[in-house]
């Protein structure tokens, strides 16, 4: 079996559709960076999921013995005081002792849940790896996906965080505009058509990275028609989608809602049922805590099969602690939402939650600029998420004002330069996130940095 699972790994899939009336062959070869195709499964790591087997005696793996764990049980206290405990032997050793690189079963389980009442994706059709964070999934997703010199369509701007780890990797990065709805598509089909024009020399781009929700910095959320459009473009010109949505159920539009999926955009990965070009990229920072560092990929079953070949040389596997106070906190929403949607109708409850709380924030943030900034500078309302992205009037670079000036008059921003490759040159932009300061402080940080500007 497990030499099996390895061959499959070294010699990709074919897939066959229909789409625009055409016999689609989809193949996953041509995808997979040079790096990435001389991972081969760890033995060790083959090993792990054949002892859960009932009988079976292990003298294979180098797993250290539990006895010598100096800890008995783990205690969390939630706001609400409710404890929860991780107590059993199961589930101390689930959390204490090596596991099995995709995730615990116990927290599998409640992923495949809101991947299939959220997205319409089911496990049968496509496999989830638990990372230490979705930054984590995205690293070794580019890892996996990317050569030296092969050509990336990212936003313009995009998340410096991607930035950081891409550039070193002498990849070509492409930036399609974006506008207050994300990504433009006619942009992005005028980029591909005329690449050999524009780009002479440069390998046409095989995968598309996109921040679709309250994206970072710019906070726009891309509608589903226009994520159709896109989503379309990628089907004529054969690219994988890298769908980074941290930010997914931040979105603000939802008044009157309830636990229903209805009211959020659709995201890449629901669109993808036939075709398995879209890795999802989900986080829990936002949702739950950033220190736990709890994040999952989504995709198709040989793609994720493959990210976890690199997770068997780095991490093994996200912290089995992190991964099982989750997973017993999900429990307990299933355990305080009776019925069929338990889990999930708490989990919607709690995010539902989240996001009334960062939409008060934004509009604190809105109305501040409101009285501050008019005339100054200008914005878009950011429908999800955390971020508002301000363009200087009469600005040619925001970096000095916003590194030296700014730290003199204590406010912080993030110069929009940060947001571009290093190729890109100076930004007007900066980026504010409206998400730890106090109310009073947001429209104290938007004054002074008025202050600023006009001075």
């Amino acid at each position: 079996m497990w030499s099996g699972l390895a061959a499959s790994l070294r010699c990709g899939s074919v897939r066959k559709t229909m789409s625009s009336g055409r016999r689609r062959i989809f193949s996953y070869d041509q995808y997979i960076s040079k790096r990435s195709l001389l991972r081969r499964p760890s033995a060790i790591r083959e090993l792990q999921p054949l002892l859960t087997i009932p009988g079976m005696i292990s003298l294979g793996g180098g797993m250290p013995n539990k006895e010598m764990f100096p800890f008995q049980r783990i205690t969390a206290e939630l706001k609400d005081g409710t404890s929860i405990e991780i107590v059993t032997p199961e589930t101390v050793d689930e959390a204490l002792q090596y596991s099995q690189t995709p995730g615990i079963p116990r927290l599998l389980r409640h992923l495949e849940d809101i991947q299939s009442r959220e997205h319409g994706r089911s496990s049968e059709t496509t496999r989830i790896c638990v990372t230490t964070g979705s930054q984590d999934a995205l690293a070794k997703a580019f890892d996996m996906l990317l050569n030296d010199g092969d050509s990336l369509i990212i936003e313009s701007p995009t998340y410096s965080g991607s930035l950081a780890y891409l550039e070193p990797m002498s990849c070509h990065l492409v930036g399609v505009e974006t506008d207050q709805d994300g990504m433009i598509p006619s942009q992005l089909e005028d980029t591909l058509v005329y690449w050999d024009s524009r780009f002479p020399g440069k390998r046409k781009p095989k995968v598309l990275y996109t921040i679709p929700t309250g994206g970072n910095p710019t906070g726009a959320t891309m509608p589903n028609n226009r994520k159709e459009e896109v989503y379309r473009i990628c089907q004529r010109h054969d690219l994988l989608i890298l769908e980074d949505d941290p930010y997914f159920y931040m979105q603000f539009n939802q008044s009157g809602r309830d636990s229903s999926r209805s009211t959020r955009t659709k995201s890449f990965f629901s669109m993808d049922s036939a075709d398995g070009r879209v890795v999802r990229f989900d986080s829990l920072s936002k949702l739950l805590s950033s220190g736990i560092r709890i994040g999952f990929a989504t995709g198709p079953a040989e793609l994720i099969e493959r990210l976890e070949l690199h997770s068997q040389s780095t991490t093994l596997h996200t912290s089995g602690i992190s991964q099982s106070l989750v997973a017993s906190y999900f429990d307990h929403l299933e355990s305080s939402n009776p019925g069929e949607s338990g889990f999930y109708d708490g989990f919607i409850k709690h995010v539902n939650t989240i996001s009334d709380f960062y939409l008060a924030r934004r509009d604190v943030f809105l109305a501040s600029a409101e009285k501050h900034l008019i005339g100054l500078c200008e914005w878009n309302t950011p429908s999800a998420g955390m971020f508002v992205w301000l363009k200087i009037n009469g600005c040619e670079n925001s970096r000095d004002l916003v590194k030296t000036k700014g730290l003199e008059a204590k406010v912080l921003f993030v110069p929009g330069e940060s947001f571009y490759p290093c190729t890109s040159g100076p930004s007007p932009y900066v980026r504010a996130a409206y998400s730890t300061a106090s109310y009073e402080d947001i429209d104290e940080a938007v004054r002074r940095f008025a202050c600023l500007i006009k001075s």
